[in-house]
């Protein structure tokens, strides 16, 4: 299942400038490349790109705006949904926005270790071209693939549609450069090592706050030779779910593996593809997709289906599977259609082990619909299984209700009840859209007193006048 440029919708980045900041007084923008559908969910204070093309200039501009009291929030792809880019200028002189778009080369590629260096401001289809003009693929497709970069899929710990195959973003790096206010941190070199605790981790989820990353060493595989697809239906979520333990702990190995619970797949089953074509009439679907050798692939494919069969699936067959596939990167833009219709479309996701799973489904569910009752109007809430590990999986949802007064003070008081209701029920404050400014006030019951403590020391160390991306991460 690979990337095909010609899904990309017709969307040009904005150009890359440098200049002076912006006046203070200046209206709410989607200022550093904040995406909201309500602009004034992030206010900007003041806000001027720069656009470094070398380590070098990282250096200056942090040296620099570190002496002068600016802040800098770094800039990759701009799709950040929790004000991981919000521009908090507190009593800092100025905000800047540091774009790392001209950091877009393949540095190096060892097709013997299976191993390619990038920079940071590759994006995710420009990484496939790149890797792809040797044979390899990073395999990596979150949902904001066509735009983010290889620096914020490291600083976010992102992880994509295929990360039951090839598993989390983290999972890929083996080495990485980040420029940090008092020097460079150069991290990882060789496959493993016990040279006392893995500094990798420092900058991998930073978040901005402790350095600029410049490259990162990923493990690349080669472009597989055979792809196979095949959707399935569960009776309800609970026999899906322990369906999909089974061949995770079994280790049968799809590299996609999708669960939808009986909501979502009734809003799938509406539409015209082919997943709305199928002959089932509710349940819950599943989506399986299998990569690699021929071998390899069928000999997977073949036991996964005996077990998901044993287990209450019924087979689909592969046509709802590659209408998933040509339809996931659609979703954001769906959304804002129905935010410009008057619906209210928002998204959040945690992760919790097998055996807690529909315990978290449930309290997340009755916090979303409850709270956004009290607004005046019914919730749909969907969800879904995406990410799945030997312990445990992601639960994502997606909350549609129709907006009522204020539409941001609606969702805040949705989104608070869910993320107190998450971190109540055992789950993650988040497993893959990262902390930024959104989720920073959980983030004491995520780690404790003593992890916030160390953080700090961490930023203190590393970035002594506090300057880069300020109010993001910790608490």
């Amino acid at each position: 299942m690979r990337w095909r440029a010609s899904s990309a919708p017709s969307i040009s980045a904005p150009p890359i400038a440098t200049g002076c900041c912006t006046p203070a007084a200046s209206p709410p923008q989607t200022c550093c490349g904040a995406k909201t559908p309500v602009s004034r969910m992030r206010p900007t204070r003041c806000c001027c790109p720069a656009a470094p093309t070398g380590e070098d200039a990282v250096a200056d501009i942090l040296h620099y705006c570190s002496d002068h009291g600016i802040a800098v929030v770094p800039f990759g792809g701009g799709t950040s949904v929790v004000g991981g880019l919000d521009p908090v200028r507190n009593d800092f002189r100025a905000v800047i926005s540091l774009d790392m778009r001209r950091f877009d080369r393949l540095h190096r590629i060892d097709e013997v270790s299976g191993e390619a260096e990038l920079e940071a401001g590759v994006t995710g289809p420009e990484a496939e071209r790149l890797l792809g003009e040797h044979g390899f693929s990073l395999g990596h497709f979150p949902q904001s693939f066509e735009f983010a970069t290889i620096g914020g899929f490291a600083a976010t710990r992102s992880s994509g549609q295929d990360s039951a195959g090839y598993g989390r973003f983290n999972d890929m790096i083996l080495g990485l450069r980040m420029i940090t206010p008092v020097g460079v941190l150069d991290l990882g070199r060789v496959p493993a090592s016990a040279a006392g605790p893995d500094l990798r981790q420092l900058a991998i989820g930073s978040e901005g706050v402790f350095g600029v990353i410049t490259r990162v060493r990923l493990r690349v595989h080669r472009i597989p030779e055979s792809t196979r697809y095949e959707a399935w239906s569960f009776p309800d979520f609970a026999t899906g779910v322990a369906a999909l333990r089974t061949i995770t702990q079994t280790g049968t190995g799809p590299t996609v593996v999708r669960l939808s619970d009986e909501a979502e797949t009734g809003v799938n089953l509406a539409t015209t593809e082919a997943i709305g074509e199928t002959q089932i009439t509710g349940g819950c679907l599943g989506i399986t997709v299998f990569e690699g050798t021929q071998e390899h692939t069928e000999s997977r494919h073949a036991e996964t289906r005996a077990l998901l069969a044993a287990r209450g699936g019924t087979s689909l067959g592969e046509g709802p599977a590659r209408a998933w596939e040509r339809g996931r990167f659609a979703a954001p833009y769906l959304r804002d259609s129905l935010l410009a219709a008057g619906a209210l479309c928002e998204t959040l996701e945690t992760a919790t082990v097998w055996s807690n799973t529909p315990v978290l489904k449930a309290a997340v569910t009755e916090a979303l619909t409850t709270s956004l009752a009290a607004s005046g109007t019914p919730a749909l809430v969907m969800c879904h299984v995406s990410h799945v590990y030997p312990t445990g999986a992601s639960l994502y949802f997606t909350v549609v209700a129709g907006q009522r007064g204020d539409p941001i003070e609606q969702w805040l008081a949705a989104k608070k009840a869910a993320s107190d209701a998450i971190m109540a029920t055992g789950g993650t404050i988040t497993h893959h859209h990262a902390v930024g400014s959104d989720h920073r006030p959980w983030m004491r019951a995520e780690v404790g007193d003593l992890g916030v403590t160390l953080l700090r020391t961490i930023k203190a160390t590393l970035d002594p006048a506090g300057i880069l991306n300020p109010g993001k991460l910790i608490p």
